[in-house]
C-alpha cells in the first residue's frame, strides 16, 4: 500500500459502511439498552487510519468495540502492512502476556487436575504456549486452531499434532474437534473474538465429558483502564473486541452446567500498565511517524527526531517497567489486577 494508492485497501481514516458496522444500540452480552461510552481513539500503538469508540453496558459491565470493525476492517488492522510502523517498546510490553514464564505457569496451574490425553490450543498462533506446555505434560496430544496459517507452520515445527486454520465455530473446524479433548484453553483469546459466547460454547462443545476449560482474559473492571482510558494498553485498538468482566463469564459457564474449579486474578495478572502508559505517551508525545497511508510523508528532521527521542526514551519505560513489578504483589489481590483466569470442569453428562 502507498499514499498514492487508491481507495480499495481500507476507507477513509474516520472509517465508512465498509470499515464499520452499524453501531449497536444494545449490549451484545445481555441485551441492555443501558450503555455509556467509555473512549474515543485512534489506532495507538500500529498508528493506522480510523476512529474506534469503546462501549460499556452499565447493567452487565460488558465492555466492547461499537461499531465493531467489519471483516474487512479487521483484516486490515491485523495483518502486517508493509512499511508500516511500530514502536519496539510499545510491542514489547504488549507481548508480556506470553512470555515463556508466563506460559510455564499457565501450564503448571492444570497440574492438579492430571495428565490430560489431548489438549486444544484456540487462537494458538505458533503454538509457543503448547510448547512450553509439553514440558510439564509430555504424554500429551496438543492440538491448535488459528485465524491464520501460522498453527500450520507450528505443525511443521512439531509444536501442534493437528492445525485447524479458521475460527472455531466454523462449523467445519468445530465437526473435526468436538467432543475430542480433556483441556481446551482460550489464553486472551476472547478478546479478539467477535462472540465471545459463541466461542465459549464451541469450546465447551470440543471438550470430552468431565473436561476442563482454561480461561485467561482481560478485566475490564482493572482500575488501570478506568484512570488511563485510551492510554491503557491492554484496549489495543481497534483489534481486541471484547472485554468480559469475570461475573459474566462464571454466569455463562454456570449456565451451561459448568462446575467452576478455579477464578481469580492473582495468578494472571500481567504486570505492564505502567510500562504501557509510557510506552503509549512516549510514541504519541513526537512527530506522527511515516506511514503507508499519509498524503504528505513527515520530513527527514521528524523523522530523524522521532527514531532519537524513542530511543533515548527507553529508559523511562523500563523504570514504569520495574515499577509495575514492584506493585505486582499488591495489584494481584486489589482491582488494579489487569487479567483474570477461570478454570471450569464441564459436567460428565
Amino acid at each position: 500500500m502507498s499514499a498514492t494508492a487508491p481507495d480499495t485497501a481500507f476507507p477513509a481514516p474516520h472509517g465508512s459502511a465498509r470499515a464499520h458496522e452499524a453501531r449497536r444500540p444494545d449490549c451484545p452480552w445481555c441485551g441492555s439498552a443501558r450503555l455509556r461510552t467509555r473512549l474515543r481513539t485512534g489506532d495507538l500503538r500500529r498508528h493506522r487510519p480510523g476512529l474506534f469508540t469503546v462501549d460499556e453496558c452499565r447493567d452487565c459491565g460488558h465492555t466492547f468495540q461499537n461499531p465493531r470493525l467489519t471483516p474487512e476492517g479487521l483484516a486490515f488492522h491485523r495483518r502486517a502492512v508493509p512499511g508500516a510502523p511500530r514502536d519496539p517498546a510499545t510491542e514489547r510490553v504488549l507481548a508480556l502476556h506470553s512470555v515463556r514464564r508466563r506460559r510455564r505457569a499457565t501450564a503448571r496451574a492444570m497440574l492438579p487436575y492430571g495428565e490430560p490425553e489431548s489438549w486444544l490450543d484456540v487462537g494458538t498462533g505458533l503454538a509457543r504456549f503448547p510448547d512450553t506446555a509439553r514440558e510439564f505434560f509430555p504424554y500429551t496430544a496438543f492440538d491448535g486452531t488459528d485465524l491464520t496459517t501460522r498453527v500450520e507452520r507450528a505443525r511443521e515445527l512439531g509444536r501442534v499434532e493437528e492445525a485447524h486454520v479458521g475460527p472455531l465455530t466454523d462449523p467445519g473446524v468445530l465437526a473435526r474437534v468436538a467432543g475430542r479433548y480433556d483441556v481446551v484453553s482460550l489464553l486472551h483469546h476472547l478478546e479478539r473474538t467477535t462472540d465471545p459466547r459463541a466461542e465459549l460454547h464451541a469450546a465447551l462443545d470440543a471438550l470430552r465429558p468431565g473436561g476442563h476449560l482454561l480461561v485467561e482474559t482481560l478485566d475490564p473492571r482493572c482500575v488501570y483502564a478506568a484512570l488511563f482510558g485510551r492510554w491503557w494498553l491492554p484496549y489495543d485498538q481497534p483489534r481486541r473486541l471484547h472485554l468480559l468482566p469475570r461475573r459474566n463469564l462464571r454466569e455463562e459457564l454456570q449456565a451451561r452446567g459448568c462446575e467452576i474449579v478455579v477464578a481469580g486474578h492473582r495468578a494472571a495478572h500481567v504486570p505492564h500498565d505502567l510500562a504501557g502508559l509510557m510506552a503509549l505517551a512516549l510514541s504519541h508525545s513526537l512527530p506522527a511517524p511515516d506511514t503507508p497511508w499519509r498524503a504528505i510523508p513527515p520530513s527527514p528532521a521528524d523523522q530523524r527526531l522521532r527514531t532519537a527521542v524513542l530511543g533515548a526514551g527507553t529508559p523511562l519505560v523500563i523504570a514504569a517497567g520495574l515499577a509495575d513489578l514492584a506493585l505486582s504483589p499488591l495489584a494481584r489481590h486489589t482491582p488494579l489486577a489487569n487479567s483474570y483466569r477461570v478454570i471450569a470442569r464441564k459436567p460428565k453428562s
